[in-house]
């Protein structure tokens, strides 16, 4: 196949024929690009030849399960990867429109080698990209995403006899009895169930109804060009409307999905957002109380309390920070065998005996569900003042380009790293440590902390705060680390700040 190239222009015949892709959208744990400005779709097809010559050179039996998001352009995109994929030899199973986590179940559904989902995730309309991997319930990190760059990019993808393509039907149906099985509340549960018009549209609903819960829609219909707003229940946005309608239907809480179903947000009976790290914690308490003894992973924007929380520690919860992104959290939960992961996104990794070791935003919803059943004298607002207080910053987003964000970020930590070693503080208080294991999560003498990293999704830095003393130094904590931030003139505008 001819080399792809990232300078192939818009509405020329090249365009419709040679292969163009920015080399930029293959990111840490998956692939991702604005279509067609970065990718075209002879670069898709590329991109299937490509996974399907990885498969080949790592000895993966030549099988994938292939699915693709409620975006009007989804289905196009997932056509190409799919002739690039057979032509690279591979049988492909097509499983139709899906969630992401659906994807991966069908890798245990139907005993698929491998897996590709074509979505851009959160990220809003104009985006594409595709989630795949090869080892279930883990997706590509980054050695793979490497290996896979360079295979495409260097034009060394291998065409192979045997392609076929397959329609299976059916595995939504066998997603959803797997999420449900038998269980009923039984006690009344009355949810907001918010889905900003994308893919969790058509599955949310059913699964909450089907385990008994009375569900009050907020934008359950598919509309692929979001006429409300970008679902995404880590923006305020998404929040704040999940809250509105909660305090308009006197709901016991609201349930809020990403665009391809992998993450869930919640709101309380007081109309409260709960940031997802809070719910995790709210979720390791219960958990550790069944399964003692349990390792939790947390990525590093989450808050302090799985390591600090009394309530963990009583029951023998060993906390484990690590890497943000999908991919490293599903890796790290395998690694130490541990119960569940949980990042402050809304990805939840649950593990066997819960889950199946894979984000997935509807077993959050059904396990939150069955923790709300189990203890019937508790409300969610009662299971998040249980909490002990910290005072948390949203995850803010400043730009930064792509081709620059990781050299600004190791600048970033060297200068955070460089003020711990002088004896420098931060809100007034010591430097106790500086994690690097994943950016630069700075914590003070108090248990507080401060969190630069780049986004493996976006052209952004990522800065999370949080204090369990007060808001002022939580405030006080933000702006000592973005003065830090402003030293790198590349750094743009906050999508988002306190």
């Amino acid at each position: 196949m001819t080399k792809p190239n990232a300078d192939v222009q818009q509405n020329t015949w090249e365009f419709l024929r040679d292969p163009m892709i920015t080399p930029t959208g293959f990111r840490e744990y998956d692939a991702r690009w604005k279509y067609p400005d970065d990718i075209n779709l002879p670069g898709i097809t590329a991109l299937g030849m490509g996974l399907g010559t990885q498969m080949h050179k790592r000895g993966i039996e030549p099988v994938i399960a292939v699915g693709n998001d409620y975006r009007d352009y989804s289905l196009t995109i997932k056509n190409a990867l799919m002739l690039g994929l057979m032509r690279a030899g591979i049988h492909v199973k097509d499983i139709g429109p899906a969630l992401s986590p659906m994807a991966y179940f069908s890798q245990f559904h139907l005993d698929a080698p491998a897996v590709a989902m074509v979505t851009a995730s959160h990220n809003p309309n104009g985006w594409t990209g595709v989630k795949m991997g090869f080892e279930r319930p883990l997706t590509h990190g980054p050695d793979e995403m490497n290996e896979l760059r360079d295979i495409v990019l260097n034009g060394e993808t291998v065409a192979r006899d045997g392609g076929k393509y397959e329609f299976v039907d059916g595995v939504q149906e066998a997603y959803i009895d797997d999420l449900c099985g038998d269980f009923k509340m039984s006690r009344p549960l009355k949810v907001v169930c918010a889905t900003g018009n994308g893919t969790a549209s058509a599955f949310a609903p059913e699964i909450l109804r089907r385990i008994g819960v009375e569900v009050v829609p907020s934008h359950n219909a598919l509309d692929y060009t979001f006429p409300h707003y970008n679902p995404n229940p880590e923006a305020m946005e998404m929040l704040h409307d999940m809250s509105a309608s909660v305090k308009l239907s006197g709901a016991d809480l609201a349930l809020g999905f990403d665009g391809d179903g992998d993450r869930c947000g919640v709101v309380d009976d007081e109309g409260e957002e709960i940031f997802a790290d809070k719910v995790g914690v709210i979720m390791a308490r219960d958990l550790s109380k069944i399964y003692p003894n349990s390792t939790f992973v947390a990525d590093v924007k989450s808050t302090g309390l799985f390591a600090s929380d009394p309530e963990l520690q009583k029951h023998g919860a060993k906390a484990d920070y690590w890497k943000t992104g999908h991919s490293h959290m599903k890796r790290r939960v395998k690694e130490l065998d541990a119960l569940a992961g949980f990042e402050k996104s809304g990805h939840y990794f649950l593990a066997e005996p819960v889950g199946r070791g894979y984000d997935c935003g509807m077993r959050v919803a059904v396990e939150m569900c069955k923790l709300l059943d189990r203890n019937p004298e508790m409300s969610m607002s009662d299971l998040r003042k249980a909490l002990p207080v910290t005072y948390a910053t949203p995850t803010m987003s400043p730009y930064c380009a792509d081709t620059e964000k990781y050299d600004v970020l190791e600048r970033l930590v060297e200068k955070l790293v460089a003020k711990s070693e002088a004896g420098e503080t931060i809100a007034g208080r010591k430097i106790a440590q500086v994690v690097t294991v994943n950016g630069a999560r700075v914590i003070l003498d108090n248990g507080a902390w401060g969190l630069v990293r780049a986004s493996s999704n976006t052209p952004n830095l990522v800065v999370v705060c949080e204090s369990p003393e007060s808001d002022d130094e939580m405030r006080a904590i933000f702006a000592d680390i973005d003065a830090v931030v402003r030293t790198e003139p590349s750094v743009g505008d906050y999508d988002q700040t306190i």
